[in-house]
Formats: structure tokens, C-alpha cells, sequence
């Protein structure tokens, strides 16, 4: 393996002077720089992250906690998405990402131990059900810098996708396009779900509707399965809503499976709108009216404010970031305006 002091013989000056070079000190001329890089490259050298701990204490290695209830992992599309955001500023930076997890092998442990094992410089917990869980508040109590997704907790940063304002726009759309029987099905209790919830019963108020608590079932979120069956009883009450908002975009297939099998049509017989943006939506037939949360910033973000917490450069009291989506307009909703 190639050392520095290999780097440092080669082109006849001290090793450190070489260290400088790579770690792009500013008393060493761009010149000198320059030959020592293109050196280590055709030596093929390869820094040690684990000397480069013991000198710097920082392992430059961030933790990704991402645990739900329906255990769909990386193929959960909202969420892989925000985590690629997360990734793409995360290795942008120079750092690593491990994934933290209660199993190793044989061994089993909290969060936290998870954390300490691998020497992570820090943590991001994203899509939990319940934070409020004994080891999810050992970790966000703790001494490693944690930053939360969708989730504001008085010891951590966060950053928040504007969940309020989603659901209003969703709302507000309905409305505007001469609804005013909208149904939800929102997701597994969680602090996302409460906000949803309240600006959607908010929302209904500030034009005037009554909040129906027939229209209004909890579901599952990324699961189709559990949205047919709720959306098959929605279109079965005697006052049946004309349009329903889905926990998700993915879920929209099973609200499509309910009204295929009832021989309904979307949008001529039922209008439907879901949640997230993802890429899913634009491909379902009709084409899903949603709100498209910005799931590459709200990454790129949670990687930013980690990294700033690790430096120093932010408190563990710092305001919530802040991430607004937007609306996107597909052809899943009926134009009811003059009908």
C-alpha cells in the first residue's frame, strides 16, 4: 500500500509538506500541489479513513436511521428519493453513509449503540412511525448529532416538508374544481398525519364545509391494499364523496382497483387526488393529480444542517428548515364547476 512518505520520496520533499498538499493547506503553491496530486494518483494512493480519524477525530461516515411499519426500505419511493438527495450532498462533501439498524448479525442493538459501534460523525432519522419510541429518544437524547426528517424535536435540528400547505393546496384544488365532498384516507398515526389532518378539517372550514367524519378513515400509508378496501366503503355510503384524497400516490392503485371492480371510472364517476409527486404518478391512467414534495431538497438539506451541526456552525436549537412542494395538475380530478 502506498504511504505518504512513499509520495513524499518520490517527489523529494517532506511528508509534511505532502499532507498539506492533500488536505489543500494554504502554505503550500498550487504548483507544488498540483505535482504532489498527480504523484498520489499515478502511485495509486489511497487516503486511511482511519488515520485521518485519529488525527482529525471525524470519521467523515454520516448514519441514515430510516425505519417504518410497513418495512418497504429503499423501495419506499418517496423516501428513497429524499435519501438520494441526502447521498448526493452527503459523498459531495467527502462523507460516507452507513445505515443504522437494531440487528448485526447475532447482535442485537439500540440505535444509539448502532451509532457508537461505527464511529459515525452523525445521524439523520428519517420515515419513523414513533419517535417517541424508547430507542429512537435514547438516539435523539444522546451526544451524536442527529437531524430529523418531517419530525421537530426541542434537542435536534430538522428540516419539515410543508405538510400543512400540501394538504390546503390539495384541498383548495378540489374546491376549485366545484367539489365539496372531499374524503380522506390519511396514513398510520404519526406527527405528518396529525398536520395533514388538521389543515385538511382547517381548510374544509375556511371554505365553508362541513368536516364529515364518514369522510375521513385512516388507512396505511404505501399500501394499496388497505386503500381499496377504504375507498370501496367511501363510494358505498349513501352520500358518497366526489372526490378523495389517498395517503400517497402508491396507494392511489388500490383506490383504482376498488372503483375498477365497482365498474367506476376515475375521474367520471370518482375523483382522486394522492400525495408525494413521485414518479409513479405520472404514469397511472388517468394521469394522478398530487402534491410533489421536494424530496431532493429535503435530502440535500437534512445533509447540510448535519454537516453544520458536526462542524459547529449550527446548535442543536437551530430553527426547522422549511421545504414547500407544489401542486401537480393531472387529469384525476372532475372539472364539477357549472355541472
Amino acid at each position: 500500500m502506498v504511504s505518504i512518505k512513499d509520495i513524499a520520496s518520490a517527489c523529494g520533499v517532506s511528508i509534511a509538506t505532502v499532507s498539506k498538499a492533500l488536505n489543500n493547506h494554504k502554505d503550500v503553491s498550487e504548483s507544488t500541489k498540483t505535482m504532489i496530486r498527480e504523484t498520489a494518483k499515478r502511485l495509486g494512493y489511497l487516503p486511511n479513513s482511519q488515520a485521518r480519524a485519529l488525527k482529525t477525530n471525524r470519521t467523515y461516515n454520516l448514519g441514515v436511521l430510516f425505519a417504518e411499519r410497513a418495512q418497504s426500505g429503499l423501495t419506499h419511493s418517496h423516501f428513497a428519493a429524499v435519501l438520494n438527495g441526502f447521498k448526493n450532498e452527503a459523498e459531495a462533501n467527502g462523507y460516507d453513509i452507513t445505515f443504522i439498524s437494531q440487528q448485526i448479525g447475532e447482535n442485537r442493538m439500540t440505535f444509539y449503540e448502532h451509532c457508537i459501534c461505527r464511529n459515525v460523525d452523525g445521524v439523520v432519522v428519517a420515515c419513523v412511525d414513533d419517535f417517541e419510541d424508547g430507542d429512537i429518544s435514547e438516539l435523539l437524547k444522546s451526544s451524536v448529532p442527529t437531524v430529523t426528517i418531517d419530525y421537530q424535536s426541542p434537542d435536534n435540528p430538522a428540516v419539515l416538508s410543508n405538510n400543512e400547505f400540501g394538504m390546503k393546496s390539495l384541498v383548495e384544488y378540489a374546491y376549485g374544481m366545484g367539489h365539496n365532498k372531499i374524503a380522506y384516507i390519511y396514513g398510520d398515526t404519526s406527527k405528518v398525519t396529525s398536520v395533514r389532518v388538521k389543515s385538511y378539517e382547517d381548510t374544509l372550514r375556511s371554505l365553508n364545509i362541513n368536516v364529515r367524519s364518514d369522510y375521513l378513515l385512516q388507512g396505511k400509508y404505501h399500501d394499496p391494499v388497505s386503500t381499496e378496501m377504504l375507498a370501496g366503503q367511501l363510494v358505498k355510503l349513501d352520500d358518497p364523496p366526489t372526490c378523495i384524497i389517498l395517503p400517497d400516490d402508491f396507494s392511489a392503485i388500490g383506490a383504482m382497483t376498488a372503483f375498477e371492480k365497482l365498474g367506476m371510472s376515475v375521474p367520471d364517476d370518482v375523483s382522486i387526488m394522492g400525495y408525494d409527486g413521485i414518479l409513479l404518478s405520472r404514469f397511472l391512467n388517468p394521469k394522478l393529480t398530487t402534491f410533489r414534495q421536494d424530496t431532493e431538497r429535503i435530502g440535500a438539506e437534512a445533509a447540510k444542517q448535519l454537516i453544520a451541526l458536526i462542524k459547529k456552525e449550527i446548535s442543536a436549537d437551530a430553527p426547522p428548515v422549511i421545504v414547500n412542494g407544489s401542486l401537480r395538475e393531472g387529469s384525476s380530478v372532475k372539472n364539477l364547476v357549472g355541472e
